[in-house]
């Protein structure tokens, strides 16, 4: 293969269906606050099987107004893991409260529920509000576990599935349990970034089976515009006519348009045959790097990985990333641990807190996994990986 071959670590798949059904919108009544987004949201929620879905301006979004509908607030704290995009961390500022962090297990890449169990039980009930556990690279947490061991020390569950629509772990009762279902947790947030099994530019989902829930981050959503339950305490009430709202909880502007929804709702079509094509790239690797030096995310057959990502763990991971943008392969780096950023770092965590994410983090690289990824492109990745190897 040429060298001209540009390949990028992660890539949306937009097809003239897409096209078509944003064009489509665009001629309409509506561009925002209009019927394409109900309709994503309920083809969402029966793709996930959860009872609501709430669609939101990205998964920051969805992260955030989840953590507030759940009741935290200033002075709370809550649980998520180091290794994950910073807003899985930053919503739960952005409530005022602070961030623990429990480390991952070394394996998954996922939050240790050991590590979860030891902080836990070393503060009393209630100590932690919430938890906010993260499907990384597609791996599903179970939470069906994690739940057993929340509701020890009451503690609710905001699952972040942003890497992962689709995945599912089997439960105890031999049954797929789908991220964003809600059986085990409390709700599930979603993104829908480019990169991301659903592209719509920017977006995001909250998915849970509380009425509760769902109305409060409806309403947030939206500035906490409500025209339901209306206190009515305003001069010359009887006069309002149908016009009338009020705002009873400060809110935000978290919309998401009819243009992104219509987009979202034509990539939810291919959903799953992205996720099969993503199942073929992962086992081409795994099956390539077999008896190499080379780790990759623990494949077990309990756990359907939607692979959002495939990391793996190398010796000189510098060298390699850097060898392969030689070869215009692009790679990435998923995460610097939370914990070691610079703001984090004043908020008082250190080296040395998170073993595990911080061997992790000086190994790991993200290689290219994407519907559109053709076997000739990933044949040279691996050639080109598997040489870089060899020379050490």
């Amino acid at each position: 293969m040429s060298n001209s071959f540009h390949i990028p670590y992660g890539k949306q798949d937009i097809t003239q269906s897409d096209i078509d059904a944003v064009v489509g919108t665009l001629k309409a009544d509506f561009l925002t606050q209009g019927p394409k987004i109900l309709e994503f949201e309920n083809n969402f929620a029966k793709y996930v099987g959860a009872k609501y879905a709430v669609a939101l301006s990205n998964g920051t979004a969805a992260l955030h107004l989840g953590l507030m509908a759940l009741g935290v607030k200033a002075g709370d704290r809550i649980i998520t893991s180091p290794i994950t995009f910073s807003a899985s961390a930053n919503a739960a500022l952005y409530c005022g409260a602070e961030v623990h962090f429990a480390d991952i297990d070394p394996d998954t890449y996922v939050i240790s529920l050991l590590e979860v169990e030891k902080l836990l039980s070393n503060h009393p009930k209630g100590y932690f509000k919430a938890i906010v556990p993260v499907d990384f690279g597609g791996y599903p947490v179970n939470t069906e576990k994690l739940r057993a061991l929340c509701d020890k020390y009451s503690v609710a569950i905001l699952e972040d599935a942003c890497h992962a629509p689709g995945a599912y772990f089997i439960d105890s009762d031999n049954q797929q349990e789908r991220s964003g279902t809600c059986t085990y947790s409390d709700a599930t947030a979603f993104s829908f970034h480019p990169v991301k099994h659903i592209a719509a530019g920017e977006g995001g989902m909250l998915t849970t089976n509380s009425e509760e829930i769902y109305k409060s981050v409806s309403t947030l959503r939206t500035h906490g515009i409500t025209k339901e339950n209306m206190k009515m305490d305003f001069p010359n009430a009887s006069d309002q006519g149908s016009w009338y709202y009020e705002i009873q909880e400060l809110g935000y502007n978290y919309r998401i348009t009819d243009i992104q929804a219509a987009l979202a709702n034509s990539q939810l079509a291919k959903a799953d045959k992205g996720i099969k094509r993503r199942q073929e790239i992962a086992k081409k690797y795994r099956e390539a790097f077999k008896g190499s030096a080379i780790k990759s995310q623990l494949f077990d057959e309990n756990y359907f990985n939607a692979h959002h990502l495939y990391v793996i763990e190398v010796e000189n991971r510098k060298e390699l990333y850097d060898e392969l943008r030689n070869h215009n392969i692009f790679s990435q780096i998923h995460y610097i641990p939370v914990h070691l950023l610079p703001y984090y770092r004043k908020l008082g965590w250190n080296v040395g807190d998170f073993p595990n994410a911080e061997k992790y983090y000086e190994k790991c690289i993200s290689l290219p996994m994407y519907p559109t990824l053709t076997e000739e492109e990933q044949d040279f990745v691996i050639d080109k990986v598997l040489t870089y190897l060899a020379c050490k």
